[in-house]
């Protein structure tokens, strides 16, 4: 009988260094909003699709917005009283597999919020990306005695509560620089760290070690069960750079048309993930 596939390690991230790279990705985030809120025809530009979903670029910045707020919320309604406190109970890769669970409210929120921009000035959505950083700011800086926030998946620790505002920073920057063609400067900790975390989904989904991952500088997993590599060159190695990966874990990309634009290149008779893409749906 073969070997059962090994349980992947659940990685920890440093929580000084993932609340800085929140940080630097929101202001890198809102340098592109201000960008796009500046130009002449902003508010076409924000009437656009923006490839994610029936989402125009202007609600994907006002879903982006109420992403980011949820930390402070959230928070905020624990040191208060206003909220129980609570012991996490779910893990990232446990968090990231129910991401599907959650896209109806999402949109139904996102359509609500959206209603209120009816009117107002492109400049509104800097302003209320401002507002949120000031508050993330505070909360990051002091969380106080706060160790686990509630979800609609179950409690989280709250550092790995940041690492999920980290995800929804990072692919929703790349999704709005990709709607409007301006550039995203990510924070570089913040888009390791994302990287990271849907390497340890994937190994987590597909867990063995019969094919490598490779994704320069920031992250080397095993996955798929099968022949396992102990030394020298793997069979089955996957190889991509940070944003082409978060593309294909977040079904932004499919694993075909990577192959076909060299964005990934492949080799083993097993170095096939579309059956394990995206992660995140």
């Amino acid at each position: 009988m073969p070997p059962a596939p090994r349980k992947p390690r659940i990685r920890s991230f440093d929580p000084a260094k993932t609340r800085a790279a929140l940080e630097g990705q929101v202001r890198a985030v809102r340098d592109v909003v201000a960008v796009v809120c500046a130009e002449p025809d902003a508010e076409a530009l924000l009437a656009a699709p923006s490839g994610v979903g029936k989402w125009t670029a202007g609600e994907l910045i006002t879903h982006l917005t109420g992403a980011l707020e949820l930390l402070p919320v959230l928070v905020e309604a624990q040191r208060s009283g206003e909220s129980p406190p609570v012991r996490a109970e779910i893990t990232l890769p446990e968090y990231a597999a129910g991401s599907g669970a959650r896209a109806a409210y999402v949109v139904e929120r996102t359509a609500a919020a959206a209603e209120a921009l009816v009117g107002r000035e492109p400049n509104f959505l800097v302003h209320a990306l401002d507002r949120v950083a000031e508050r993330l700011s505070g909360v990051l800086a002091d969380p106080g005695s706060v160790e686990a926030v509630p979800t609609g998946l179950g409690a989280m620790s709250l550092s790995d509560f940041v690492v999920t505002r980290l995800v929804e920073a990072v692919v929703h920057g790349d999704d709005l620089a990709t709607a409007t063609g301006t550039v995203v400067r990510h924070d570089r900790q913040a888009l390791a760290t994302v990287t990271r975390l849907l390497a340890d989904v994937l190994a987590a989904k597909a867990p063995g070690g019969s094919v490598e991952v490779r994704i320069p500088p920031f992250a080397v997993t095993q996955c798929v069960a099968g022949p396992q590599h102990t030394r020298g060159t793997p069979p089955n190695v996957v190889e991509t750079d940070p944003i082409t990966w978060i593309r294909l874990a977040t079904g932004r990309l499919t694993w075909a048309d990577a192959l076909d634009s060299t964005a990934v290149t492949a080799s083993g008779e097993r170095a096939d993930l579309s059956a394990q893409l995206p992660l995140l749906t």
